[in-house]
C-alpha cells in the first residue's frame, strides 16, 4: 500500500528523532522553560527578523488554532474565517466550542481576499442592529490554504492593511507553512508573515515532527498569562521539551526549509505524472497537496494500492481525492505510484 492520505502519516524525521535521542537522558525544566525550547525561540526570532516576538509550543494543529483565537477575542466576538477554513469545516467545531463563532466568507481557491473582508466590515458597522450580532474580532487565514494554495505578498498586505483600519488581529495558521515557504511560487518568508500578521504558527507536525507547533506573537501582543489560558485548555505539555528539541532541530542549518524543499520537488514529480496520466486538476496548488477529479467507479480500485483522501463530492460520478506528499514520501514512492495511475 502506497501512502499519501496526508502528511503526518509517519513518526518523525530522521534528524528530529535523533535530536530527541541525544537529549533524552539529560535533566530538564518543564513545561516549555527548558534550554531547547528557549534556544529554538530565540532562533525563530532570528529568522522571523522579529526580536520582539514572543514564542510558544503547543503540540497540534486544532489545539493551536483554539487556543490562540479564545485567547485573543472578547467574549461577544466571533472569527473571520474562508468558509473552507480549517477552523469553519475540519476542526468538529472546536472554535465554537470555547464561545466563539466562526464567521465565514466565499473563497477563492481557498483564500479570502482584502475587499471581501473590506466589504463584511464596512457592513456590519453599518447595521443598525450590530450590537446585537456577534462582533468580527480577528481574521483567520491559512498559509498553505486547504486547497494547497497561497497568499501572495501583496495580498497579504492588502488584508493586514484591512485588519489594521479596523482594529482586529490578522492571525495565520502555518500548519503546512514549510510547504509554503519552500514554493517557487511563493514571495512570502518567515519576515514579511512576521511583519504582516499579529500571530501566526510555524507548523512542525505536518514538516516531520513527532507533533509540535511554534506560535509567534509578532507585535508584543501575546495576550496576558497566556501560559495559564494554554493550562485552561489543557494544552500545557508538561515535558515541553518534547517539542523545544524538535524545533531546535528544525532552525539549525535551514532543516524546516530543507525539509519543504526535498518534499515540494516530489510532489511537482506527482504534478506532472498526474498530467501525463491525463487525470484533471480540481484547482492549481503549487505545494504538496494535489486534488483531483476522479471518476466513482475508479475510487475503488485505486484504494487498493493506493492511501489517498477523500476530499469532496464533485458531482454525481466524480469525486475529488487528496493526494499528499510528505517529509516521509520517497522516490520509491513516486515511481511506484506512477506504475498504478
Amino acid at each position: 500500500m502506497l501512502h499519501f492520505e496526508n502528511d503526518y502519516n509517519k513518526g518523525a524525521h530522521p534528524k528530529l528523532l535523533q535530536a530527541l535521542i541525544e537529549t533524552n537522558n539529560q535533566a530538564q525544566a518543564g513545561y516549555g522553560m527548558d534550554e531547547y525550547s528557549q534556544q529554538a525561540a530565540e532562533k525563530i526570532k532570528q529568522a522571523c527578523a522579529c526580536p520582539q516576538a514572543e514564542v510558544t509550543f503547543l503540540t497540534g494543529g486544532t489545539q493551536t488554532n483554539q487556543v490562540v483565537i479564545d485567547s485573543m477575542l472578547s467574549s461577544y466576538e466571533g472569527v473571520i474565517a474562508a468558509e473552507s477554513g480549517h477552523v469553519a469545516v475540519h476542526e468538529a467545531g472546536a472554535i465554537e466550542f470555547t464561545g466563539h463563532k466562526v464567521l465565514t466568507l466565499p473563497t477563492e481557491d481557498g483564500k479570502i481576499d482584502s475587499t471581501q473582508l473590506e466589504d463584511y466590515l464596512s457592513d456590519f458597522y453599518a447595521d443598525g442592529n450590530h450590537e446585537h450580532m456577534v462582533f468580527p474580532g480577528m481574521v483567520y487565514i491559512s498559509h498553505p490554504t486547504e486547497y494547497g494554495t497561497l497568499y501572495s505578498k501583496a495580498e497579504l498586505e492588502a488584508l493586514s492593511k484591512v485588519c489594521r483600519a479596523y482594529s482586529i488581529p490578522l492571525f495565520l495558521d502555518g500548519a503546512r507553512l514549510g510547504y509554503g515557504l519552500a514554493s517557487k511560487e511563493s514571495d512570502l518568508d518567515l519576515k514579511a508573515i512576521a511583519e504582516l500578521t499579529d500571530v501566526f504558527y510555524i507548523g512542525g507536525t505536518k514538516l516531520g515532527a513527532l507533533m509540535g507547533e511554534a506560535v509567534v506573537f509578532t507585535k508584543s501582543n501575546q495576550p496576558k498569562h497566556f501560559t495559564t489560558v494554554v493550562k485552561q485548555h489543557g494544552a500545557l505539555l508538561a515535558k515541553g521539551r518534547l517539542c523545544g528539541v524538535q524545533f531546535d532541530a528544525f532552525f539549525t542549518d535551514d532543516l524546516y526549509l530543507e525539509i519543504g524543499r526535498e518534499t515540494l520537488a516530489l510532489a511537482e514529480q506527482l504534478k506532472a505524472i498526474l498530467k501525463e496520466k491525463g487525470y484533471r486538476f480540481y484547482l492549481d496548488s503549487p505545494t504538496n497537496q494535489q486534488f483531483i477529479i476522479i471518476e466513482n467507479h475508479k475510487l475503488e480500485s485505486l484504494a487498493k494500492q493506493v492511501a489517498y483522501s477523500f476530499w469532496e463530492k464533485y458531482d454525481d460520478n466524480h469525486t475529488v481525492i487528496r493526494l499528499a506528499v510528505s517529509w516521509s514520501t520517497t522516490q520509491e514512492d513516486i515511481d511506484a505510484l506512477k506504475v498504478i495511475l
